[in-house]
């Protein structure tokens, strides 16, 4: 017995010490993969030094004497904190993920490949101008550099057991490519649907879903726009319809990729313009955006430099958002319509043949080839047109096209940069109206008070004859598209009587304004119209002001849904079948607060009135499409009101006797689904439901210790999709800040994620905790903690 002890214990041995080799040589791999973040280093192709600085949450400052070697430098940085999300954005958009991840992202990739997305780069690139080359190239330079400085190669390559590709100039404007699907792509897809419903439903039932404005429209210029009535029952009647067209499991999602962006003028400030920004986005880990500051001279100055603060997008070599000392800009998605779908005709005896406005022209057919690890290459076919691919077809089997301004090889560029070297608001609108990047709401501000609201991006000029939320025959005359708007009849707002501006992707105009812009899905308008009340409600604005407002949580939007909720409980006819909501009710503080349970109840109690309602109608529509799926409607809010308040029997859906059944069927769902879960109804407060699930991007595919170890922290997260505080689990503010141009040390900003994309970094998950509790970090960098620099060899 002595001796299998004796030999238990000697085996255990050494298994330990096994273990801690294996766990040695792995930290020793990773710590090859760190970043330099101290010392001195040579490079040939700089024409002068350059000091990178990083302060205690790795905010990165880089100084240098001449903008192409700023460019390097920051390249240089990127690729050493952040080259595999650098690599992941040009391989979602071009479509190679697979070439790391195999067939678990062969899906991704063949919707993606279909745009040709790199052979577009290539071409965008041929036409730049030769200074945003230049430009490019210096970066690019400085990305293959910095890569190649790494001892070990990047951290999830090991993992993955792949190897990085070099960085070429094209891959910086499959970024910004990236970023047009990441803003456009529910908009794009979602017009497929509408066509569906307007080839099955009424003329009255389609434009009482899809119609824009309602008691929430809060935009720039004009007033709310009436929602139109619901169809009569000679019209459509729901209720008769076979209640197997209902899909019980449809879940009604009302968060889409936006921002809030809000401004007050120098009137009422100390002089300066006021800039606040939070871009809403998917929340990942690092975080999207890289906090940088780049210092260098200004031309035929001997001591004056540009001086930009804010954040870049590891990929561009440029600051996508934030000050100059002179100027503060923003954006937030304008979700105007910027992409329309061609009903191509046929040649009837040659199906490789169309129709355009003159002729019968071939069908362009390109051949792209996937590259799948540990799987054979799979070879797409894909077709296309003058106006671009044929992706879909319609509800009649029509093939379709899809034009979108993203295909175009001028609706890409660095033109952004320029903001860099500007000093005035009017300047900077005409850089941001000829900017390559998707069109969004850009509201600027500057040290001398004046602020400017417009749309940055190209905008299509479409001509008048066609609905563009349809598809339409683009062979018609007078139909389609016809270049470019002229930046002189771009919508803009100059210095409001007000001295306040907000956009928060809700409609921002009215008129031959919204016809010029179109309809990509606008927001409900909720959260616009409480950042303006919040706007109006004082006179006089400092940084923290903004912070309040960014941070407001109430609960304005969910009240009166909180009133019908209590109403439908007092008519039921069991009083004691939902004691337990009714009793959990009484927590009600008006706020998305992570401890209310009442607010729980509530927003479950409207998701599941507005599933069952809206399903209603989708049933319909399968009665002549099996499988219909109704798109993302942001504004059916106020359709699905207007019925609850009317009650008109032939539109309720089938399966209930009347109107207060559905409700009352809907709140047994609720307190069905919280009674299963621990601690019954009284323990599921919002903060339980709406806790941080904020991941890196591999922590799916590892085993929970390392996962957990990636990923940041499931705290619980106040506020809500239609309130100023947008906050779900892992969709939220990517960044937070507010900065006077000229006072940008009064200024802050926070962002989730962290800095760098290493675990072992001192800056993995940096200023993180700051942006979960709302505490402000100063939005310039704080003292140098490491200092790198480079110079000519």
């Amino acid at each position: 017995m002595a001796i299998v002890l004796r030999l238990l214990r000697q085996s255990l041995l050494i298994l330990f010490l096994i273990s801690l080799l294996i766990a040695g040589a792995a930290w020793m791999l990773l710590q090859g993969s760190m970043p330099q973040y101290n010392g001195i280093g040579y490079w040939d192709r700089l024409t002068a030094p350059v000091t990178i600085e990083r302060d205690t949450l790795g905010s990165v400052t880089v100084r240098a004497q001449d903008r192409l070697d700023l460019a390097r430098a920051l390249g240089y940085v990127h690729a050493q904190e952040r080259f595999f999300e650098m690599d992941l954005m040009r391989r979602r958009a071009a479509g190679e993920l697979s070439e790391l991840f195999g067939l678990a992202t062969v899906a991704a990739d063949r919707k993606a490949r279909k745009f040709r997305m790199r052979a577009r780069a290539a071409t965008i690139l041929q036409k730049l101008p030769s200074k945003q080359r230049q430009l490019l190239n210096a970066y690019r330079d400085g990305v293959n550099r910095g890569l190649n400085k790494l001892s070990i190669r990047p951290f999830a390559y090991l993992l993955t057991r792949t190897h990085p590709a070099i960085w070429q100039s094209e891959d910086s404007l499959l970024v910004i490519l990236a970023m047009y699907f990441t803003l456009n792509d529910s908009s794009i897809y979602r017009e497929l649907a509408l066509s569906t419903m307007h080839a099955t439903l009424p003329k009255t039932a389609y434009q009482f879903l899809t119609a824009t404005g309602g008691s929430w429209d809060a935009p720039l210029i004009g007033t709310a726009l009436d929602w139109p009535q619901p169809p009569s029952a000679d019209k459509l009647n729901i209720h008769t319809l076979d209640p197997a067209l209902l899909q019980n499991h449809f879940t009604y999602n009302d968060h889409m990729p936006g921002s809030n962006s809000f401004a007050v003028s120098g009137e009422l400030t100390d002089g300066a313009a006021l800039v606040a920004n939070d871009m809403h986005l998917e929340l990942c880990v690092p975080n999207l955006w890289f906090r940088t500051r780049l210092i260098y001279p200004k031309q035929h100055h001997a001591k004056a430099v540009h001086d930009i603060s804010g954040v870049s997008l590891p990929g561009v070599p440029i600051i996508i958002a934030g000050s100059n000392r002179h100027i503060a800009w923003s954006f937030t998605n304008s979700y105007g319509d910027f992409a329309d779908w061609v009903r191509v005709k046929l040649h009837p005896e040659d199906s490789s043949r169309y129709r355009n406005k003159a002729e019968w022209k071939p069908i362009k057919t390109y051949h792209e080839v996937l590259q799948i690890r540990n799987a054979p290459d799979e070879t797409l076919i894909i077709h296309e047109t003058e106006w671009g691919p044929i992706l879909a077809t319609d509800h009649d089997k029509t093939p379709l096209a899809l034009a979108w301004t993203a295909l175009h090889p001028d609706a890409v560029n660095l033109t952004l940069a320029e903001l860099e070297q500007t000093e005035t608001a009017n300047a900077a609108i005409m850089i941001a109206q000829n900017a390559g990047i998707p069109a969004q709401n850009f509201i600027v501000g500057d040290r001398e008070g004046s602020i400017i609201w417009t749309i940055a991006g190209r905008i299509p000029i479409r001509t008048n004859n066609y609905d563009p939320r349809l598809p339409a025959d683009w062979s018609m005359p007078n139909t389609g598209w016809n270049g470019w708007l002229d930046a002189t009849q771009y919508p803009l707002i100059h210095n409001p009587a007000s001295h306040r501006l907000w956009s928060a992707n809700a409609r921002t105009v009215t008129g031959s304004m919204l016809t010029l812009l179109g309809d990509g899905g606008y927001d409900l308008g909720a959260r616009a119209k409480q950042i303006r009340d919040d706007l109006y409600a004082r006179d006089y604005f400092t940084p923290m002001d903004m912070l309040a407002i960014q941070l407001d949580h109430r609960a304005l939007f969910l009240t009166r849904w909180k009133q019908l909720l209590e109403e439908t409980l007092d008519q039921s006819a069991n009083t004691n079948q939902f004691h337990d909501i009714k009793q959990s009710l009484e927590d009600w503080n008006g706020l998305a607060s992570t401890t209310s349970v009442a607010y729980y109840i509530v927003h479950a109690f409207r998701q599941e009135v507005i599933q069952r309602v809206l399903d209603g109608f989708a049933a319909a529509v399968r009665q002549n499409s099996p499988g219909f799926k109704l798109p993302q409607l942001n504004q059916a809010e106020h359709a699905v009101w207007i019925l609850i308040k009317q009650h008109p029997p032939h539109l309720l859906p089938p399966g209930y006797r009347h109107w207060e059944d559905l409700l009352q069927a809907c709140i047994a769902q609720v307190a069905k689904r919280m009674r299963a879960q621990p601690g019954g109804v009284s323990a599921q407060n919002w903060g339980k439901y709406n806790a941080a699930h904020i991941q890196h991007p591999l922590s799916p595919a590892l085993p929970a210790p390392i996962s957990n170890w990636l990923n940041m922290p499931a705290d619980p997260l106040p506020g809500d999709n239609n309130m100023p505080r947008v906050q779900t689990p892992s969709f939220g503010a990517s960044q937070r800040s507010a900065v006077e141009p000229g006072n940008e040390e009064y200024g802050y900003f926070d962002m989730p994620g962290g800095q760098s994309g290493h675990p072992l970094s001192p800056y993995y998950g940096g200023g993180h905790t700051n942006w979960i509790t709302g505490k402000p970090t100063p939005f310039l960098p704080g003292p140098a903690e490491k200092v790198l620099q480079l110079h000519p060899s």
